[in-house]
This record gives structure tokens, C-alpha cells and sequence, in this order.
């Protein structure tokens, strides 16, 4: 299949990458030329502006959020310049409403369009271990299935109306946060004590909470490294805001959810916002009292 690649950033870079390692050809596009020129060592095609990577089968952006697709015209404008048989695989975490405004962009330009966000670090995504949740028509998702399939360790899919995937990718992010902010508050309580945090995650994520993420952030968090971001803070700081967006659009009272984006919120104005999210941990510890 012929596939357009916008957006190689961290998570983008090794999508496109694995794409390109299931023997699809690819037409990669990025703001900056630097990850473009990485993806062509591997045998994709560079392509000079946003509508060549559209001239595919198939196009998969991987963008930070609702600006950036509207900036590019993805929403809008540069869809009137895609061939009608083209199938648009958005990863992005964005909004709700955003979510509507695009499929309904799509729709209205009778092009296939699919929701597939996914949960994973870079490490994972370069590895092809990322979870895969897509949401669409069933005939846009057939298209590409086999390519979203072959991305992840776990692949689903959540309903005909992309806004779903999107619901589903929010949702999951909310409760990783709360995750980190529970997993920082019990570190705090423990050094305060006495007791090593990297004992207490080394036993409890062997027995009780053995998942992936308490495995992952209760490591990032005994062992205070923040510094080196698989997930930005900002990023998560943008995710709690869709959460609460989402809450109030859908009348859901998410209490919870309104304390991790106001620690979210705090972390950003200490000028953290491009350290790893799990910084949030960071300032559970600041606020008992403890230095790093």
C-alpha cells in the first residue's frame, strides 16, 4: 500500500517507521527536515509540502494536537486536494469537539476517515508494542487495518463514529495521570518516612500492581527522572484540559480530574512543562517538604 506520513515527531518516527518495515511505501512529511531525512535512509520518500504525503492509499498523521491538524489544513483545506479513495488515519489526541469538526470535515468531502490513537512511549512505538484503538466506518478501517494491526501488541476497535476512538484515548490518559498522581502522593508519604520508594514500587508492582504503566512510572518516580521525557508534561497538561472539556460537554462530574489538571496546571507554571509528565510526582515531593 502507498501510504502518506505527516507528523515524525517522537511517536510519528517510529510509526512511520514501522509502516515502512511491513513493506509499504511511504510519503513522509514533517515541519522539520531533519526526521524526513531520517525516514529516507530507511526508504521513504521525502515529500515537499503536506498535500504530496496526501497523493497515497492511505495518509496517517501523528500530530500534537487540535492546532497543529488545523494549522496543516487537515480539517479543512488541504483535504480538497486528496484523490476521493484517500483514508485518513488520525493518531492525534485532540478534542471532542474537535474530533466532530473533523470527521464531519471529511465527511462532507466524501473521504474515508478513521480515529486510531494509541497508548505507548516512543520506545514502544519504535518497537511496534503500542495499543491501537481505532474508531470508524467499517469500510475505511478495513482499508487499513493491516497496517494498524501491525503496530501495536493489542489492537481494538471501539465503534463506527471516529469521535469514539478519540473518547476512548482521553479517557485512558485520565486514568494514567491519576496513576502518576496517586504513585507521586505514596513516594512523597514514603520518603517522608523513611522507607525507599524504589523498594516499595519493586514490591508492589511485582504483586498487587503489576501493569505496565505502575511498572514504568513507579521506576521514573523512585529513581526522580523526570529530565529525559517520553511524554512531555505539557502534553499531559493538554490531555487534562480535554478530559475536563470532555466532562463538562458530556455532563459527567469527573472531581478527580479536576485535581490532576490543577496539578497540571501548577507544575507547568514551574516551568517544568518539558519534563516527563511524571513530574507531577515531582511536585507531590516539593509539596511535602522534600528536595530532589
Amino acid at each position: 500500500m502507498k501510504v502518506g506520513f505527516i507528523g515524525l515527531g517522537a511517536m510519528g518516527q517510529g510509526i512511520a517507521a514501522n509502516i515502512l518495515k511491513a513493506g509499504h511505501g511511504v510519503i513522509a512529511w514533517n515541519r522539520s527536515p531533519a526526521p524526513v531525512e531520517a525516514l529516507a535512509a530507511l526508504g521513504a520518500t521525502p515529500a515537499t509540502k503536506p498535500e504530496d504525503a496526501l497523493q497515497a492509499d492511505a495518509l496517517f498523521s501523528m500530530l500534537a494536537n487540535d492546532a497543529a491538524l488545523h494549522e496543516i489544513g487537515l480539517d479543512g483545506l488541504l483535504l480538497d486536494r486528496a484523490p476521493k479513495s484517500l483514508v485518513h488515519v488520525n493518531m492525534a489526541t485532540v478534542s471532542v469537539a474537535f474530533a466532530r469538526d473533523i470527521a464531519d470535515a471529511h465527511k462532507r468531502r466524501g473521504l474515508g476517515y478513521v480515529a486510531a490513537t494509541v497508548f505507548g512511549r516512543p520506545d514502544a512505538a519504535a518497537a511496534g508494542k503500542l495499543t491501537v484503538i481505532a474508531a470508524g466506518a467499517p469500510e475505511a478501517i478495513a482499508k487499513v487495518e493491516p497496517i494498524l494491526k501491525g503496530l501495536g501488541a493489542k489492537y481494538a476497535v471501539v465503534g463506527n463514529d471516529p469521535v469514539q476512538a478519540n473518547l476512548f484515548k482521553i479517557a485512558g490518559n485520565f486514568m494514567i495521570a491519576s496513576a502518576i498522581e496517586t504513585m507521586g502522593e505514596a513516594a512523597a508519604l514514603l520518603r517522608k518516612g523513611g522507607v525507599d520508594p524504589k523498594v516499595f514500587f519493586d514490591v508492589m508492582t511485582t504483586a498487587n500492581f503489576s501493569a505496565p504503566i505502575y511498572q514504568i512510572y513507579g521506576k521514573i518516580i523512585a529513581d526522580q527522572a523526570y529530565d529525559k521525557a517520553g511524554f512531555k508534561l505539557s502534553l499531559g497538561y493538554k490531555d487534562a484540559g480535554l478530559t475536563l472539556a470532555a466532562a463538562k460537554e458530556l455532563e459527567a462530574a469527573l472531581p478527580l480530574a479536576s485535581i490532576v489538571h490543577d496539578h497540571f496546571t501548577e507544575a507547568v507554571a514551574n516551568g517544568w512543562a518539558d519534563k516527563d509528565w511524571s513530574s507531577l510526582a515531582l511536585l507531590a515531593a516539593e509539596r511535602a517538604g522534600l528536595k530532589r
